[in-house]
C-alpha cells in the first residue's frame, strides 16, 4: 500500500499538516473552539453540505448545538468518510452503533468517537510501517484501553479491524479507478 496523502477522511494533505493525524488532529481543530460549523467541515472533508445534513437527519451524526458541530461529531463523520465508498451508510451506522450503543447517549459508549478515530489513524499508520498483522497491531494500538464492560475490547478490536479492512479497500479501489482512467484514455 502506498504512503498516507491525506489525513483519514478529510481531503487535507497529511504532508501539510508535519503528519499529525487522529486526536492531535482534532486537538488543532478544535484549539481556540468548542465547535465548528459545517462550511469547516465541508472544507477538510469534502463533503457537501447537503451529503451532511442528511447523515443528521438520518441519526447517524447528532444534530450540531448552536450550528457547531464538537469533536466527537467530527471524529464520527472522518470515520464515516473514510470507508462509504467501501461500505453502506446503514451497515457503517450499524458498526458505529455496534462500538458505542445509541448517539444520543453516551452512557454506553465503548469508546469515545475521537479516540476510536485517534486508534484507527494509528493503527492505519503501524499498518503502513510493519510487517506484523493488523491484529497484532490493533492489540498494540488499543493497549491502554480501559475495557468499561466485559467484552468492551474485544468488540473495540473487531469494529477498527473492519474499519481498516475497508479503509484499505477504499484507497485500493481509487487506485484501480486511477489505472482504469489511464487506460480509458488509450
Amino acid at each position: 500500500m502506498n504512503a498516507i496523502k491525506y489525513i483519514p477522511g478529510t481531503v487535507l494533505d497529511i504532508s501539510k499538516t508535519g503528519g499529525v493525524m487522529g486526536e492531535g488532529f482534532l486537538n488543532n481543530i478544535f484549539y481556540i473552539s468548542d465547535g465548528i460549523m459545517l462550511s469547516y467541515i465541508r472544507e477538510i472533508t469534502g463533503i457537501d453540505g447537503t451529503t451532511l445534513q442528511n447523515w443528521v437527519k438520518r441519526g447517524w451524526v447528532l444534530n450540531p448545538k448552536n450550528k457547531l458541530y464538537s469533536k466527537d461529531q467530527l471524529a464520527r463523520i472522518l470515520i464515516i468518510n473514510m470507508v462509504r465508498d467501501t461500505m453502506q451508510l446503514s451497515r457503517i451506522s450499524y458498526l458505529l452503533e455496534y462500538i458505542n450503543g445509541e448517539l444520543e447517549t453516551t452512557s454506553d459508549d465503548i469508546v469515545s468517537e475521537s479516540k476510536l478515530y485517534d486508534y484507527i489513524c494509528k493503527t492505519i499508520a503501524q499498518c503502513e510501517n510493519s510487517d506484523k498483522s493488523i491484529d497484532e497491531i490493533i492489540s498494540f494500538i488499543t493497549a491502554d484501553y480501559k475495557e468499561c464492560f466485559e467484552g468492551a475490547v474485544c468488540r473495540l478490536k473487531k469494529a477498527i479491524k473492519i474499519i481498516i479492512l475497508s479503509y484499505q479497500a477504499a484507497a485500493f479501489k481509487s487506485l484501480a479507478d486511477a489505472e482504469m482512467k489511464k487506460i480509458e484514455v488509450c
